[in-house]
């Protein structure tokens, strides 16, 4: 850390948070993933990364859960020109199949859609291999979104070094459909291609989803990997009077010893993201959000990664409560690796 940085004063260099930190030197590495091509609904995910970049330098670095996260090294790498190039092709190319709800019976926008696959595909193994890099040289990774199509690549990297892994998912959706709107790598598809195309984890426990298909419904129930807390049962188990403090620790029970965790802004109450892509009403507050982060910690469990996605590059808020969930997120990824 350079010895004029001060980490009550005002931010004075332009990495993450202010922070005057190198990729090399940082013991966390954020690998942005600017995407949207599948977005379904309103657009503007692509420029979350951005916007909280440029929020996260008006965070205080002290934090009353974690300490001094920042005095282990944090860096967010700029965004990959691969991955830029990636999202504009596809970008351009799915539109007009959004708008029409799919390809339908055209055969210029099939081809379109096949085309857009296989830029999905190029993205996840081009974040696999730059989350393979950092995670080659001993770093902890985190990739912030972008759609949640975004961390398919970091999860399959981090579950082939860690079979057995279990995925902790907050979202208001459950991310279960086989495809949307033809899309195999939809947002809305990222925990279905975990559960269907990466063998090694083990769990998936989903919270705060209020928001999903009778086929999610019926997959989620018929999958031995998948436990769901929906955003009805958490709001009953509040409604008799059960702490939250017991229900978090319920959560992180369910889950095995090594955790990535996975969490979509629009997991959050809509006041807390209302640029995000699909907000729904309901969803957990911010202080319901750090105490199941907190819970995980307290269990004893290893959290080996994350992403953060769904923030929307739009809404300057959405990109203030962005950064402070990253923060939170950051604290646990390194209180369990301590």
């Amino acid at each position: 850390m350079s010895t004029t940085f001060d980490p009550s004063g005002p931010a004075q260099h332009d990495g993450v948070y202010g922070l005057p930190t190198s990729a090399e030197q940082a013991r966390v590495v954020l690998v942005p993933v600017p995407w949207e091509p599948t977005t379904s609904y309103r657009k503007g995910t692509a420029g979350g990364p951005a916007n909280i970049l440029d929020a996260s330098r008006q965070v205080d670095l002290f934090d009353l859960e974690y300490g001094r996260p920042y005095e282990a090294g944090l860096a967010m790498l700029p965004p990959d020109p691969e991955i830029v190039r990636l999202n504009l092709e596809a970008c351009g190319l799915a539109q007009p199949i959004i708008d029409r709800g799919g390809a339908l019976d055209s055969p210029a926008l099939a081809q379109d859609l096949a085309r857009v696959n296989e830029l999905c595909d190029q993205l996840n193994r081009r974040v696999e291999e730059l989350c393979d890099g950092w995670l080659e040289r001993g770093k902890l990774v985190g990739v912030v979104g972008g759609d949640h199509a975004s961390p398919f690549g970091l999860i399959k990297a981090l579950a082939r070094r860690h079979p057995g892994l279990g995925v902790l998912h907050v979202d208001a959706h459950a991310d279960l459909r086989v495809a949307y709107e033809g899309f195999t790598f939809s947002h809305a598809s990222i925990l279905h291609n975990v559960h269907e195309r990466v063998p090694e984890v083990a769990k998936i426990v989903q919270v705060g989803v209020r928001d999903l298909s009778e086929d999610e419904h019926l997959f989620s129930a018929g999958s031995a990997r998948i436990e769901t807390f929906y955003d009805r049962d958490l709001a009953e188990r509040a409604f008799e009077g059960e702490p939250f403090a017991r229900v978090a620790a319920d959560i992180a029970s369910r889950l095995p010893r090594d955790v990535y965790i996975s969490f979509d802004i629009d997991g959050l109450e809509p006041s807390l993201c209302p640029g995000t892509g699909t907000p729904v009403p309901g969803g957990l507050s911010f202080r319901q959000a750090c105490a199941l982060l907190w819970a995980v910690v307290k269990s004893g469990r290893r959290i080996l990664g994350f992403d953060l996605n769904e923030v929307s590059g739009n809404d300057p808020w959405d990109g203030i409560v962005g950064a402070r969930v990253l923060y939170k997120l950051i604290g646990a990824l390194l209180r369990t690796n301590a």
